[in-house]
């Protein structure tokens, strides 16, 4: 279908433990309309990572953001500048796609102008299924802002390029939540298949494992607070201003529990902490 390939964003630092893994998932996708841009964020090349890996090929391109430790969202305009697809869809260099992802999600985002998908939460030392985003079924639904702020696993949507609002450079914690805020402020819902096609991993020596985790979010939560009192985030609409402000608020109170949480050794990271809240309200 014209108008249907995708410009894949993988940003990678320190990621050469699993970059093959992600690249393989696109290698593996049934829709082959793709490229691939690989931004190194940490000053090495991850070309030669690859080739030992036997993974080459033309959709492969690379580039790097020209700094070490610049963040995901510099990555990802760095990957922006090169896209030449019509769709964008950023991913992590730790997680995969299913190989039907871009199939499902494609042909959706390029008539709505995005498309999102269910998560799966996978714990990475083994690949064991953790949970899912929502409950998984085989239709598509619809996804409003008001029911994205009630999420709390990462969603990685696919925009038509026009619709890209890029990613705020100064929001380094945050900025999945940030950018699909955005993006729902230009086009108002999307579709959600509700098969979980994107697969995020836990991974331990990540940001969401790291002992500062805790202080990272609420520090990104203030900042976010402050830019949205300021200059708004570049959300036109007033309304989901105030309903995200609000949001942000509910996620520090999230945050401060995790904090608490973690301190007495009740868990190890917020998804895990996630999990034991949910059993604890549902017994």
């Amino acid at each position: 279908m014209d108008g249907c390939g995708v410009s894949v964003i993988i940003a990678a630092h320190r990621a050469h433990d699993t970059i093959a893994r992600a690249v393989s998932s696109l290698l593996a996708q049934d829709w082959t309309d793709w490229e691939a841009i690989i931004v190194s964020d940490d000053g090495t090349d991850y070309r030669p990572t690859l080739d030992s890996a036997g993974l080459s090929d033309p959709r492969l391109h690379f580039t790097d953001t020209g700094r070490i430790g610049a963040g995901a969202p510099a990555a990802r305009n760095a990957g922006l500048r090169m896209a030449s697809k019509p769709l964008v869809a950023p991913l992590d260099a730790d997680d995969r796609f299913v190989p039907e992802r871009l199939a499902a999600l494609a042909p959706l985002a390029a008539r709505h102008g995005a498309a999102a998908d269910n998560v799966a939460v996978v714990r990475d030392r083994d690949g064991s299924p953790l949970s899912t985003l929502f409950p998984p079924g085989d239709g598509v639904a619809e996804l409003d802002a008001d029911g994205f702020l009630l999420t709390s696993v990462p969603m990685f949507f696919v925009v038509r390029r026009d619709l890209v609002p890029g990613w705020e450079e100064d929001v380094n914690f945050c900025d999945d939540v940030v950018f699909n805020v955005q993006v729902l402020d230009r086009v108002g819902s999307v579709p959600l298949v509700l098969r979980p096609l994107y697969e995020y991993r836990q991974r331990e020596g990540s940001i969401t494992f790291s002992s500062d985790s805790g202080d990272r979010a609420e520090r990104c939560y203030r900042h976010v607070l402050a830019r949205l009192a300021g200059d708004g985030l570049r959300i036109a609409d007033p309304s989901l201003r105030g309903r995200f402000a609000a949001a942000v608020d509910a996620k520090r109170a999230l945050n401060a529990a995790y904090e608490a949480a973690h301190r007495a050794g009740r868990c190890t990271n917020f998804q895990e902490f996630l999990a034991l809240r949910e059993n604890s309200l549902a017994g």
